[in-house]
């Protein structure tokens, strides 16, 4: 008698098993896959996009750049080929909102930073003060990681461009042709160069949706 129970009671077990493996099944398979929205300059407030593209609603990407970073070496769209990436505006003097964009951008590095499917790219507003010995000092001081984040400096036109024809990053400074007030956004790009997504770098909660954006990007890409 007491092995027909014993008998009962693994096969009980052996089939609760099973009925979980096959409902979590069952459940994955009716779940949604979450998708991240591909973003338009018409989806973000006018202020921040170029008065040429305010009605542009589709097959929006960023353009290509060459900008030089902390080392001195030259950055194109190829260093960030066939990755995600994260972009932001900033500069070195500071004292705003800057630092703590840095510091939630470092927090961002330091979850990617064996990742090789993710990089960081911060541009200086301010190109004629943030020179590539600046820009070293700042990284250095910053923690960043060479490998894995690019402060840029360059052509003011340039960046200026980049922040409102591709990113849509900045306000236009009305007393000054070329300059920019920028907002505190960090930017995710996918590999296509589109935007997914935009985000309060200021922000703690913020920066987790962010980190966690990227996971559903990655997962995007996994055939």
């Amino acid at each position: 008698m007491g092995s027909f129970f014993s008998r009962f009671k693994v096969f009980g077990i052996v089939l609760l098993i099973i009925s979980a493996i096959i409902i979590t099944l069952f459940y994955s398979a009716l779940k949604p896959e979450v998708k991240l929205p591909i973003y338009q300059p018409a989806d973000f407030n006018a202020e921040l996009v170029d008065a040429t593209l305010l009605h542009k609603k589709k097959y929006h990407t960023v353009a290509d750049f060459k900008l030089t970073n902390q080392n001195g070496e030259i950055i194109t769209q190829d260093n960030y080929a066939n990755k995600i990436y994260v972009a932001d505006f900033f500069f070195t003097t500071c004292q705003t909102i800057c630092p703590v964009m840095t510091k939630n951008m470092a927090k961002v590095q330091e979850v990617i930073k064996d990742d090789e499917e993710v990089m960081l790219l911060s541009h200086s507003v301010t190109p004629e003060i943030d020179s590539v010995a600046q820009l070293k000092k700042y990284a250095i001081e910053k923690g960043v990681v060479d490998r894995k984040w690019n402060l840029v400096t360059g052509d003011r036109k340039e960046i200026y461009d980049l922040a409102r024809k591709s990113y849509m990053a900045a306000k236009t400074d009305l007393n000054n042709p070329y300059s920019m007030v920028h907002t505190e956004n960090f930017v995710l790009v996918d590999k296509e160069k589109r935007i997914r997504g935009t985000y309060d770098g200021t922000d703690p909660v913020e920066i987790e949706k962010l980190l966690e954006d990227i996971k559903i990007l990655k997962a995007s890409y996994v055939e």
